[in-house]
C-alpha cells in the first residue's frame, strides 16, 4: 500500500503535467482556424486585452489564456503594432502569433482622388470591402448626420477632402465620413473659410467646379477667374459638370440638349447662379483658386481635348474656339476632361466650357 501511495503521489502530478503539455500543445500547434482567410486589425494603441478578447471571439485563436500567457512569458505584450494582418485559414496559434509580431502589417490605403463625388467614393469604398455603399450615401445625405459635423449644406458633398486614408476593413460609415470631413477642417484651417465675403459653402461649391473643369491643374486660377467674371455680370455658369451631378445616379455618360434644358437645382444652364452646392470634392489648390481667382476678362473656355483650354474674352471669340476645337473631328481625337462618350447632339447650347 505504501508503494503504491508513492507511485500515486508520484504519477498523478506528472500526469497532470503531461495533460496541461497535451492540452498547450493542442491549442498551439494542432487546433487551427478553419474559416476563411480574413484580416484583424489592430487599432491605434488598442491594449493587449483587446486584441486578445476579439481574437478569441472570432475564433481566430483557441485559447485566449494561453496567448496571454505566452505573450507574457516572451515579453510581447506592448509590441503589437497597430495595423491589418492577413491571418489564413489552417493557421495555428503560433502562426498567428508570428503573423503578429515577426510580420509586418499590410497597407490598407484608400486613395480619394481630387474631383470624385460622394456616388463615387461611395463605390470606391464598397470595392474595397471598407463601407457599404447605401449606408455610405444614405448618411452622406442625413440632414441630422450632416448638421452634427458643422456643414451648412444639405450633404456632405464637398468636404470629404481628397487624401489617402489607412482605413481598416468593414468600418461604420459614419466613422469613414467623419475621418474625411475632419481632415478637410485641417487642411482649410489656415483659410478662415468663415470670414470671407462669400459664404463657405459657396466656396466649396465653386472649388468643386474648378476642380471637375480643370484638365491642366496650373488652370485652376484661370477657370475660377472665369466664373467669378460670370457671377459679377449675372451671367449663367453653363458648365456641363453642374448638369451631370444633378442627374449623376441615373446618368449614361451621354449628356444631351435634353439634360442641358431641363431644370434641376444643379444645372447651370437653367439656374443662373451658383448650383444648389457642391458636384465633387475639391482639393485645397482648387479652394484657393476659388479664393485668390486670376484676374482677367475672360468668359468663356473650351477644351482643347489635351487638359488644357482656350480663353476668350468675346462669344465670337469662343465660337471660333468651338469651331475649331469640338466640330472638328481631327482635333477632337485627343484626352478631354469628359473621359466620357460625347453627345450626338450637335444642337445643344454652348456650354462655358
Amino acid at each position: 500500500m505504501k508503494k503504491n501511495h508513492i507511485l500515486f503521489l508520484i504519477g498523478a502530478p506528472l500526469l497532470a503535467i503531461i495533460l496541461v503539455a497535451f492540452r498547450v500543445y493542442y491549442s498551439a500547434y494542432v487546433w487551427k482556424y478553419q474559416g476563411p482567410d480574413t484580416f484583424f486589425y489592430i487599432k491605434p494603441s488598442e491594449s493587449f486585452a483587446s486584441i486578445n478578447s476579439r481574437l478569441a471571439k472570432e475564433k481566430l485563436i483557441n485559447s485566449a489564456r494561453l496567448f496571454h500567457r505566452y505573450s507574457q512569458w516572451t515579453g510581447v505584450m506592448t509590441k503589437f503594432k497597430s495595423g491589418q494582418y492577413q491571418i489564413k485559414t489552417n493557421s495555428n496559434m503560433m502562426d498567428v502569433y508570428n503573423t503578429f509580431i515577426n510580420e509586418k502589417s499590410l497597407a490598407m490605403y484608400f486613395t480619394v482622388p481630387e474631383g470624385k463625388n460622394m456616388y463615387e467614393i461611395g463605390k470606391m469604398l464598397e470595392e474595397r470591402a471598407i463601407t457599404p455603399y447605401a449606408e455610405f450615401i444614405e448618411l452622406c445625405k442625413s440632414p441630422a448626420f450632416v448638421k452634427s459635423l458643422g456643414i451648412q449644406g444639405e450633404t456632405v458633398e464637398g468636404y470629404l477632402y481628397p487624401e489617402t486614408y489607412d482605413f481598416a476593413p468593414n468600418l461604420p460609415a459614419d466613422q469613414v465620413i467623419k475621418t474625411m470631413v475632419r481632415e478637410f477642417k485641417k487642411k482649410t484651417s489656415a483659410l478662415n473659410l468663415s470670414d470671407l465675403p462669400m459664404k463657405q459653402q459657396d466656396i466649396i461649391t465653386l472649388a468643386s467646379m474648378v476642380e471637375k473643369e480643370t484638365g491642366d491643374k496650373s488652370e485652376r486660377a484661370l477657370i475660377a477667374g472665369v466664373f467669378h467674371n460670370r457671377l459679377k455680370i449675372k451671367m449663367r455658369l453653363q458648365s456641363d459638370p453642374t448638369t451631370i451631378y444633378g442627374i449623376f445616379e441615373t446618368y449614361n455618360g451621354n449628356i444631351t440638349k435634353k439634360d442641358l434644358l431641363t431644370p434641376t437645382d444643379y444645372n447651370t444652364y437653367t439656374v443662373k447662379a451658383l448650383p444648389k452646392g457642391p458636384i465633387a470634392n475639391p482639393g485645397i489648390e482648387a479652394i484657393k483658386a476659388v479664393l485668390n481667382p486670376a484676374k482677367h476678362k475672360f468668359l468663356f473656355f473650351v477644351s482643347q481635348n489635351d487638359g488644357t483650354h482656350i480663353f476668350s474674352e468675346s462669344y465670337g471669340q469662343h465660337q471660333v474656339a468651338v469651331d475649331k476645337w469640338q466640330k472638328n473631328a481631327k482635333n477632337r481625337e485627343g484626352r478631354s476632361w469628359r473621359n466620357k462618350k460625347e453627345s450626338t447632339d450637335t444642337s445643344a447650347p454652348t456650354p462655358a466650357e
